[in-house]
């Protein structure tokens, strides 16, 4: 019964504190259309994020994210790109989202690689939004992308006590809905299928979960598991200059489809 009631007051504790937080986040902003996007690149500088046999997603992460804003910027000049991170270096969870909120963007699309250690022959992609767990393959990718910060300084008092480790944490986390839940949704969904029809992946579906790069955006946002580095063939793959351009091409079509819908 002790247990319980323990249980209980923490769980209380915790969503107060999550609650508190949601509070001051930044207005929603007015307009629709698509004039600033933000690509984040996850991971990075002492964070490698997954790793293959001779790869690491924080790697293969940027130089997707770096061709994706090149797409951008040469088909739609008119739309301004900027990135969380634009070389090796660290970034915290937070700041990540903070950067876009400041930079009022309207988009904000943050890119990663998958990895299961029960399989090596695993394949596709996965974009995920902001929103509660289905299943618990969901839960763990949220874990393993939220424990980035065990390697932040001070990261209980940031993320008021925000456990990686804690599905309880998780599925208070993934109880925010934001304002931006439908157009997230939309623009997850336009990804999945020109993963599939331009460059022919398998498409493991769009998914919701709880991400702390995500719950702070002011803006409709996505983050992509663009493939399996322990699979090895889709690791050489993802690793490669024309995989990486494939990927990059499939996000970019879906983004330009996207903002044509969003500025009508």
């Amino acid at each position: 019964m002790l247990k319980v009631l323990k249980s209980i007051i923490a769980a209380s504790f915790l969503l107060a504190s999550l609650a508190f937080v949601f509070q001051q986040e930044p207005a929603a902003s007015q307009s629709a259309k698509v004039r600033t996007v933000v690509i984040d690149a996850g991971h990075g500088g002492k964070d490698p994020g997954t790793r293959g046999r001779k790869t690491k997603e924080k790697d293969v992460a940027l130089s997707v994210a770096l061709e994706l804003g090149r797409k951008i910027k040469e088909a739609t000049p008119d739309v301004k790109v900027l990135y969380t991170r634009s070389t090796d270096v660290f970034i915290e969870l937070g700041e990540r989202s903070a950067f876009a909120n400041r930079n009022n963007a309207d988009l904000f699309i943050s890119i990663h690689c998958n990895a299961t250690p029960r399989s090596r022959s695993v394949h596709g992609t996965e974009t995920f939004v902001m929103g509660l767990h289905k299943t618990e393959g969901n839960l763990e990718v949220a874990k393993r992308e939220n424990s980035v910060i065990l390697q932040e300084t001070n990261y209980k008092q940031k993320y008021k006590g925000f456990d990686p480790d804690s599905p309880l944490a998780h599925i208070m986390l993934a109880n925010y809905q934001s304002a931006f839940i439908s157009s997230s949704l939309r623009f997850a969904d336009l990804i999945e299928k020109k993963f599939q029809s331009v460059s022919d992946r398998e498409s493991r579906g769009v998914k919701q979960a709880g991400f702390l790069v995500l719950w702070r955006c002011a803006m409709p946002s996505v983050l992509i598991e663009t493939g399996f580095l322990s699979t090895p063939d889709e690791e050489d793959y993802l690793g490669s200059e024309e995989g990486q351009e494939e990927v990059a091409e499939s996000i970019h079509q879906a983004f330009m489809a996207y903002k044509k819908d969003m500025d009508r």
